[in-house]
Order: structure tokens, then C-alpha cells, then sequence
């Protein structure tokens, strides 16, 4: 495109990056699966940071209530497939950067796309694909960047050593084939991520908790807001760059929470904390989502 630059796009990362780091991030590629919210989020920060080549993969088209949050959904994007909507923007954005979109089929290439991407931001919530996600990026060493189902922005790195969210959260779905998760597997685990957001954080003195059960409870979608799904997003690349680029630091598999309502950082509780207080958590979600 007449005008462009790459160096010119990127002079002002100069003084958080260097020149090589500039060229590494160029040269680098990023699987994102689930290009709508914090997944969304992410592509944007990562794409105007430089970062030259991008897998992007999702199911779905945009719909107008994702106008709310997702930052790739306009009015003229609704019904138009999210990736492909992604990577229509990002050219318009950088036209020398490279962008594979992919449909829900995704899941058979893994192998392929986990051994070529240097990273993976997982922006999607299917626990089945999830589970799929982290135990091949395992068997490629790979690291997968994450964030809990939370009302509070969140970010977690999980290292090629690491548990799997499935092992460290005790899901039912440990030592199954993950094309035999059922609906029954993918609630349970959904339930089980909540219970670790409210024993780990703050988050329930943010939300409406009666809407927040009928979510445990499989009965309404997620809820999500702007300014939280975008922070999380960006965290979530900024870990991804740290990663990119072999800079130390960084949080880890466990994660944080960021509260911006008190403005301070929540890490997970010790374990004595953490055992009591999930006693609490457990007669509470049972009491909330019997009474939805």
C-alpha cells in the first residue's frame, strides 16, 4: 500500500522495544483461536505492536450483541465470520502482515498450527476445544496464554511444564479423548472455573450474583463489559510479547486478577485460605443455582 511503512508504524515502540526486539516480533507467529472478545483484545494489541504473522480461528460470525466488547465487531462486520472480519481490519491496519483465518475445523490441524505458532493466546470458551488446545501445545512445548471466566480481568501463562487447567482445576474431562466431552463435562468445568474465580478473587462483589448463577447454571450466556474484556485482553498480549521476545518475569500458570474497582492486583490465596474459603464458595453455588 502506497505510503505504508513497517518502520514507520512501529518507530514509537522504540524505548520499550528494541530494534532487534522489533525485528523478533516481525518475525513472529501467534495462534489465536476465538477472535471476538479477549481473544479480539489481544489480535489488536499484538497486531499494532508489530507482530508480523497471526493464525486466527473461530466458529462463529459477529452478532450485534457483541457490538458491547468485541473490538473487530462494527455494524458493518454483524453476520460477517469473526476471523475473516479480523483479518480484513488488520490488513487495513498493517497490509504486510500475514493472516491464516481458519473455521471450526481448526481442531484438526492442531498439530500443524501448534508446531509453526511461537505462542498461542487461547480466546475462546469451549471447554472441549480447550482441553484439546492445552494438551497439544504440551506435546509441541508451547506456551498458551489464558484468562479465567471472571468478572475481573484476569491472565494466566501456562508453560509447556505446567499443569493443564483441566488438571489444576480438577476437571471431570482428565483422561478423557476430548471429542468425547459432553455437555454434562463441559458445565461441570464451567462450574468448576467459576468456584476458582470466587475463591481466588473479589469478583463477587462486582457482579449481579443472581445473573451470575444462572450462568453457573447453564441457563444464560456469559456476561461481559468492555472495558474489563479489553483489559484482559491486552494483558493477555502483553504476557504474549514477554513470551515472544524471552523476557523474564511474568506471572504464571495460577495467574492474577486485576481489580480495577479497588485498583489493585489479586493473586491467588494460599492453600489453607483457599480450602476454606472453597467450602464457602461450594454451598454457595449450590444454594444459587437451586434457587435459578
Amino acid at each position: 500500500m502506497s505510503g505504508f511503512s513497517y518502520g514507520e508504524m512501529t518507530t514509537r515502540n522504540r524505548g520499550f522495544v528494541s530494534e532487534a526486539e522489533q525485528a523478533r516480533l516481525r518475525d513472529s507467529t501467534v495462534f489465536i483461536p476465538g477472535t471476538g472478545g479477549m481473544g479480539g483484545a489481544a489480535l489488536m494489541a499484538l497486531l499494532r505492536a508489530g507482530v508480523g504473522r497471526f493464525i486466527l480461528a473461530d466458529l462463529d460470525g459477529f452478532e450485534v450483541s457483541n457490538l458491547n466488547r468485541q473490538l473487530f465487531c462494527t455494524l458493518d462486520t454483524v453476520g460477517i465470520h469473526k476471523a475473516q472480519a479480523a483479518r480484513a481490519t488488520a490488513l487495513r491496519i498493517n497490509p504486510e502482515v500475514r493472516v491464516e483465518v481458519l473455521d471450526g475445523a481448526w481442531t484438526d490441524q492442531l498439530d500443524r498450527i501448534a508446531g509453526s505458532a511461537d505462542v498461542i493466546v487461547n480466546g475462546m470458551d469451549d471447554a472441549a476445544a480447550g482441553v484439546h488446545l492445552y494438551r497439544r501445545a504440551r506435546a509441541h512445548g508451547k506456551t498458551v496464554i489464558d484468562a479465567y471466566a471472571s468478572p475481573l480481568p484476569s491472565v494466566t501463562v501456562v508453560r509447556p511444564g505446567d499443569p493443564r487447567l483441566e488438571e489444576r482445576l480438577d476437571y471431570p474431562t482428565v483422561g478423557v479423548e476430548w471429542t468425547a466431552i459432553d455437555a454434562a463435562m463441559r458445565d461441570a468445568c464451567l462450574v468448576r472455573e467459576i468456584e476458582y474465580v470466587l475463591v481466588h478473587s473479589s469478583s463477587h462483589a462486582h457482579v449481579d450474583l443472581a445473573i451470575a448463577a444462572e450462568v453457573a447454571a447453564g441457563k444464560r450466556s456469559r456476561f461481559s463489559f468492555s472495558t474489563m474484556v479489553t483489559m484482559a485482553g491486552t494483558m493477555m498480549a502483553e504476557e504474549a510479547i514477554r513470551i515472544l521476545l524471552g523476557r523474564p518475569g511474568g506471572t504464571d500458570c495460577r495467574g492474577y486478577f486485576f481489580n480495577p474497582h479497588r485498583m489493585r492486583v489479586e493473586r491467588p490465596r494460599s492453600a489453607p485460605v483457599a480450602a476454606v474459603r472453597r467450602m464457602v464458595v461450594r454451598r454457595f453455588l449450590a444454594r444459587m443455582m437451586a434457587a435459578t
